[in-house]
């Protein structure tokens, strides 16, 4: 069950790059900007919510 996540999970990442791909090149349809767009803010809140992590991991250890 959990392999089926997981590959679940990859395959709406590797389509949110591809939808990006498409968006750059300019040609891309409304729907893959959107998926576009929301792969690119869930992308930006993981990588804030990682920052926060690993700062509150760095003032925890002094």
């Amino acid at each position: 069950m959990l392999i089926l996540i997981l590959s679940v999970v990859l395959l709406l990442a590797l389509g949110g790059i591809v939808c990006i791909y498409w968006t750059a090149r300019g040609d891309a349809p409304r729907w893959a900007r959107g998926v576009a767009r929301t792969t690119d803010v869930a992308s930006d809140v993981l990588l804030h919510a990682n920052k926060s992590s690993k700062s509150q991991n760095d003032t925890d250890n002094d």
